[in-house]
């Protein structure tokens, strides 16, 4: 169990917000120079004629599917909604948090921070356990992460929808990863210690990074929510 108090996680995020505005930074310059690169390349590939696309060769979008014990269905009807059929009560609760605190925070599509959200502000049982073995306070760090996520100078959002249009790339691949590790555990639908602990193991997870950046690595919280999972509900 890790020792915390409202106050100690309130400070160390503050180190998190500095770190994050530069890592923003960063990240919009770079993909301003990868664009430019890649419109370099678009020329030079245009006058020299070099490069050719065949319809036999391989996709190189073609989307990666989690490997398991398990396969896993898609998630998404054919009208690009998300399947109520693949999430129990407690993680539809959740997702419709994470599409309100989408649009609180200013931003027109759901990232693996506002997934974290949503299990903060409809927390289950287990995720309370989780957050108590933390030693994190549910509502304070909530609120950290609502400060550290918003997009002060951004336009007002429309409403969202569970579709695959207002998903990022990486909040999909995190669903399709909890739905299968709800598989794997014997389970049809999503729990929310599903995505918890997905959230947590994803390569590169911006969450999991924030944590990292004051102590608390990916594979201390995975243990953590792991222990919480297989605690026995208090009768």
């Amino acid at each position: 169990m890790l020792g915390g108090t409202a106050a100690r996680w309130e400070f160390v995020f503050s180190a998190v917000a500095r770190f994050m505005v530069e890592r923003k930074r960063r990240t919009s310059k770079e993909k301003v120079e990868k664009a430019l690169k890649g419109r370099l390349a678009g020329r030079g590939a245009a006058r020299h004629n070099h490069l050719t696309i065949r319809a036999s060769d391989p996709s190189p979008q073609r989307p990666n599917r989690p490997n398991g014990q398990h396969a896993v269905d898609d998630i998404f009807l054919p009208s690009g909604r998300l399947s109520p059929d693949v999430l129990d009560e407690a993680t539809a609760r959740v997702l419709r948090e994470s599409l309100a605190h989408t649009r609180e925070t200013n931003w027109d599509s759901v990232r693996t921070p506002h997934l974290f959200m949503g299990l903060l502000a409809a927390p289950d049982s287990n995720v309370f356990k989780w957050a108590t073995r933390l030693g994190a306070d549910v509502p304070g760090l909530l609120d950290q992460f609502r400060e550290l996520f918003h997009q002060g100078n951004a336009e007002p959002v429309p409403p969202l929808l569970l579709n695959r249009e207002f998903l990022s790339d990486n909040v999909i691949r995190l669903l399709r990863d909890a739905h299968g590790r709800a598989l794997d555990c014997g389970r049809d639908q999503i729990s929310p210690m599903d995505l918890l602990i997905t959230l947590f193991t994803t390569p590169n997870s911006i969450v999991a990074e924030c944590f990292e950046r004051v102590g608390v690595t990916a594979a201390k919280l995975t243990e953590i929510a792991v222990l919480a999972e297989r605690e026995p509900p208090v009768k």
